[in-house]
């Protein structure tokens, strides 16, 4: 258990602890109703406290990691249309507390399973005048983190409710070490790269996305996101001081000076504090997913994750074929056949298959062009037991949702892309809870790109298979903005949150000289070996191959993307730093697969193999050759037997990376 810690921020009066000698979960009974996590290490205080001489109290609280304080004294609150804060001025009025823990199926992620257990409190208050209005505060304490959130019951008071924002704190106990995602305003896909700044250094007009890193000197690493979003508005950050982050919630379009409009009661989303003290335990963790209602899909068997060919990329290109590629039939039943040859699971046809929209409407998603015969396109996929996905533009379907869904289905269609929402303000939350619920009701998967963070949902609609929310491969055909720098970054950051479509699969890979930005035949950064570490390493149950078929023609390499699952029974990161490399294994049934990949310095590293258990492995290894600095095609391939006991010696070449498959030996 953590010691106790008398020690606050001198610039805050406490008034009272509230739950005074109620007894804590998990752990002995404590003066200052303190929640513990359930192995006692992680502690949760919460308090009243007065900002300044005179204020009111104002509803806070407070985090320790192994009896080292986290975040200091950081005040919570609504901000109401027309009204006072909700968060001040209170007084307790009841408080429970309790404890769970269950295991529960993952249908497709980086485990087959995922334990949800944690101590929780659910405290309720009311306002000591004025409206008298009530706020409920739920917290959960996990062994890999705290979550807390606000709940607003139905009263005469607040009968219906206009948020305008949240006055909830983060004030970190120490200056940090930061790794910002900067955005420019609420209107956005999440894709730019990671920056790596001081807490104290960060601009105070940035706006920052989730999650948000930090490392914290002495404790050790938290990341803040949110999970479990519902009919309200997406959370961002902004520095209001030295130490301390405020939430911003995303302002509704039709309303800017509004966040979230409902009727009571509602309950705002988990504001997530991921913790660990090794980095690695962060990309492991589930509670993000945890935190969500368990699955509303009653048959699940439908949903399944694999490897997609895709024509977008590449620029809808063949060679050496008898018919000229583009969005056409022939194009795509040549893509379909490279899925079937080489065992992927799908094909997926991107923009430009449905009838154009007249006088600005968005497309028709009900009907093709001219040039695609989708009847002829679904009985050549069926023939070659290749599910497709389709692409379709946000808009078309929120107009035509109940009839294309309902025709996809009979259609034979497996799963939609859905794209361009750009955007995470309440209505367009609803929108997504919207399309993943009928979908579902159709047997069909959805990929949002486009989109925003993800926050766990996945775990109560399962179809939801990946969604982008991150500046994947795609930038490279118009910028050189994507590269092994950014790749690095991305498992720490943006993938804490939980899959992400990026999109690897470039064979075209060069040299920074070489590069140049294109449409068709898109050039690469980094090396062969890069690309395929990023199947391990980078989590997304639909995995894009992005390349055009001939790309991939005789590239013995290649056998690695063949055989690489698109989703886990377990997960295990090896090692890593921020911005400067990482190695993920991950296992599915007997066979384990290791990704290993590193920014433009060269380095020699160790792995040590004790993930793989008891017996004896035989271990394909694709390394970058000795010459994949000046030549970024060129990898290395060779088999070692190996054991839990070996220390597996990689070389990675600028830009480079390794991706090695162990398959038992008997």
């Amino acid at each position: 258990m953590s010691p106790k810690a008398d020690q606050y921020n001198s610039s805050y009066l406490l008034v009272f602890l509230l739950w005074l000698q109620i007894p804590t979960v998990g752990c002995a009974q404590g003066q200052s109703g303190r929640l513990y996590s359930p192995d006692g290490q992680i502690e949760f205080r919460h308090l009243l406290a007065v900002p300044a001489k005179g204020a009111e109290n104002r509803l806070a609280y407070q985090v320790w990691v192994r009896g080292k304080p986290l975040i200091d004294t950081s005040f919570l609150g609504l901000q109401i249309q027309n009204q006072s804060l909700l968060g001040a001025n209170l007084k307790l009025v009841s408080s429970k507390t309790g404890s769970f823990d269950e295991t529960y199926e993952v249908i497709a992620g980086k485990s087959r399973a995922a334990r949800d257990s944690y101590n929780w409190v659910t405290a309720e208050f009311q306002e000591s005048g004025g409206l008298g209005r009530r706020l409920i505060l739920e917290v959960r304490a996990y062994n890999d983190g705290i979550a807390f959130r606000y709940s607003i019951p139905q009263t005469a008071a607040l009968n219906e409710i206009r948020i305008k924002d949240e006055s909830t704190e983060f004030q970190f106990a120490r200056d940090a070490e930061t790794y910002p995602l900067i955005l420019h305003n609420f209107r956005t896909s999440y894709e730019d790269q990671y920056n790596r700044m001081t807490l104290s250094g960060i601009h105070p007009e940035f706006l920052i996305a989730l999650p948000f890193l930090v490392e914290q000197p002495g404790v050790g690493w938290v990341a803040v996101t949110e999970a479990h979003i519902e009919n309200y508005a997406g959370m961002y950050l902004m520095h209001s001081g030295s130490r301390t982050m405020t939430a911003k919630l995303a302002p509704r379009a039709d309303e800017p000076e509004l966040a979230v409009g409902a009727t009571t009661p509602i309950r705002s989303p988990w504001r997530v504090l991921m913790i660990a003290s090794e980095l690695g335990r962060l990309i492991e963790s589930n509670i993000v997913m945890n935190l969500n209602p368990p699955c509303a899909i009653s048959d699940t068997a439908w949903i399944k994750p694999g490897k997609t060919a895709w024509n977008w990329w590449s620029g809808t290109y063949a060679e050496g074929v008898s018919f000229q590629p583009g969005m056409n039939t022939a194009t795509m039943k040549h893509y379909i056949d490279f899925a079937a040859e080489t065992r992927l699971e799908f094909m997926l046809i991107d923009a430009g298959w449905s009838l154009r929209g007249q006088d600005g409407e968005p497309s028709d998603i009900t009907k093709t062009q001219p040039a695609i015969d989708l009847p002829e396109i679904l009985r050549h996929a069926k023939s070659k037991g290749i599910g497709v996905w389709l692409w379709a533009h946000w808009t078309s379907v929120d107009r035509q949702m109940d009839e294309a869904f309902s025709l996809f289905e009979k259609w034979g269609i497996v799963g939609v892309k859905i794209d361009f929402m750009d955007r995470d303000d309440q209505w367009m939350v609803n929108f997504y809870r919207r399309v993943l619920k009928k979908a579902a009701e159709h047997h069909l998967m959805i990929d949002f790109h486009g989109a925003y963070k993800p926050d766990g949902i996945r775990r109560t609609y399962p179809n939801l298979m990946t969604q982008e929310g991150v500046m994947g491969l795609e930038y490279l055909k118009w910028s050189a903005r994507t590269t092994p720098e950014h790749d690095v970054m991305l498992p720490f950051t943006r993938m804490l949150a939980g899959p992400m479509d990026y999109t690897p699969g470039g064979f075209n890979n060069v040299t920074r000289a070489e590069f140049q930005p294109r449409e068709k035949q898109p050039m690469v950064l980094g090396t062969r070996a890069h690309q395929l570490a990023l199947y391990v390493v980078f989590e997304s149950p639909l995995m894009m191959v992005s390349d055009y078929p001939e790309a991939y023609k005789g590239q013995k390499d290649f056998e690695f993307i063949r055989a690489v699952p698109a989703s886990w029974d377990e997960t295990k990161v090896v090692n890593g730093r921020v911005g400067e490399f990482v190695t993920v294994a991950r296992k599915r049934g007997n066979t384990w697969y290791l990704g290993s990949i590193t920014n433009w310095s060269e380095r020699e590293i160790e792995i040590p193999l004790e993930f793989l258990g008891s017996g004896e492995y035989v271990a394909q290894i694709y390394s970058d050759a000795s010459d994949a600095s000046v030549n970024p095609k060129h990898t290395a391939i060779e088999q070692k037997r190996v054991n839990g006991k070996t220390r597996l010696k990689l070389v990675l070449a600028s830009g480079g990376g390794a991706a090695v498959r162990f398959r038992p030996a008997s």
